[in-house]
């Protein structure tokens, strides 16, 4: 793992999560029940780059997405009268970015504390009461901020689950809109188009791994309208450009995580956030997108309920997500530590005879509804 890729979390006080500290490793498959908080744990992540993100220079975008949440009682765990903050610390090896925000009588969360951390120089405190994020100040003060914020302003966390008729990623996009991949491909028009012109190699990679899944799928064509780009594509051995309304729901959806993880490698977030990403995926297309994570050098975080898809992975990179007394609790396998649970030894017996799937199923190590 690189040092710009996330080591260790601690959270507390954020929706269903009292008290988390977990480590983070290069390939993170989070697993558990309807409602267990697995959302919850890529939401904290989300709202953290959109503490640090700041889009088109929009002075108030985290209290933007705060007030998209619903206000800060919201966010905290059963609101202000049973939580008093949220509280983050984030580790990149020796380097951390911390805070502490609190609800304001308006339903806003300011900033308590907000401070970088380096394990050997100690705190380079940003001050408090502030509404948006002041850590850029401190830029040039240390070197922390080189390898926590720049990595998790960068972060992307995308959920392709909208692929409907009027979705965001079928429609032309911009042409100038082509610096990285949007969250939800909206897109994807324009940004595979600068990867034909410009990055051959990574556009022919994406076509050549698509056409494992879709047989029938040629190739992309795009063409200009106006200053937009829209995106076409052609059956093999046809010359007929089809709409991109024609695809089915589950191949659009790998054409995108397809392109997540072929795009440059210099276009890639260190640590790629992804919700869901078997919604529609044939089980031998599930196969193909485990390759492409394993093979990645990025750190991946998925939050996902397919047993054929958590099959493809060890043990080790499980978080498994249960809910207990009215609160999230994440836990990592091996986990004899815990009432029930296993050591390396029950769980290597049991997987000579099952898949990690099935255990699951089976409810042989949590994950399921209590």
């Amino acid at each position: 793992m690189s040092g710009k890729q996330l080591t260790r979390i601690k959270i507390s006080g954020y929706k269903s999560i009292k008290e988390c500290d977990l480590e983070i490793r290069k390939t993170n498959i989070l697993i558990g029940a309807n409602g267990a908080g697995k959302s919850n744990f890529i939401g904290f992540l989300k709202m953290v780059n959109q503490m640090l993100y700041k889009p088109d220079n929009v002075k108030t975008y985290f209290q933007l997405a705060v007030a998209e949440n619903g206000g800060a009682d919201r966010l905290l765990r059963y609101g202000r009268k049973v939580t008093e903050q949220i509280n983050g610390e984030l580790y990149f090896g020796n380097n951390g970015y911390k805070f502490e925000l609190s609800p304001t009588q308006n339903n806003k969360m300011v900033f308590a504390k907000e401070y970088a951390y380096w394990n050997i120089g100690g705190d380079y405190p940003c001050g408090s009461g502030h509404e948006e994020s002041k850590i850029e100040e401190r830029e040039n003060d240390n070197k922390v901020y080189q390898y926590t914020i720049k990595a998790i302003k960068a972060w992307q966390h995308y959920h392709f689950h909208d692929t409907g008729r009027r979705a965001a990623v079928k429609q032309p996009s911009p042409s100038q809109d082509d610096k990285f991949l949007r969250f939800d491909a909206k897109n994807l028009a324009s940004f595979l188009a600068t990867l034909e012109q410009k990055y051959k190699k990574s556009y022919d990679k994406i076509v050549e791994v698509v056409r494992l899944v879709a047989p029938f799928f040629g190739n992309f064509t795009f063409s200009s309208l106006n200053e937009y780009i829209v995106l076409n594509w052609f059956e093999r051995g046809r010359d007929f450009p089809m709409s991109i309304h024609a695809l089915s729901d589950g191949t659009l959806r790998f054409i995108c995580l397809a392109t997540v993880f072929l795009q440059p490698e210099e276009f890639q977030p260190e640590t790629i956030i992804i919700d869901e990403p078997e919604l529609g995926l044939h089980p031998y297309a599930l196969n193909i997108l485990s390759e492409l994570i394993k093979a990645s050098k990025k750190q991946v975080i998925i939050a996902t309920q397919s047993t054929n898809l958590i099959s493809q992975f060890d043990p080790e990179d499980l978080i498994i997500a249960d809910r207990k007394n009215d609160e999230t609790v994440f836990r990592r396998l091996p986990d004899k530590s815990e009432e029930g649970g296993l050591s390396k030894e029950d769980l290597d017996r049991w997987l000579e005879d099952y898949t990690l799937g099935e255990l699951w199923e089976k409810d042989i190590f949590g994950g399921m509804p209590q």
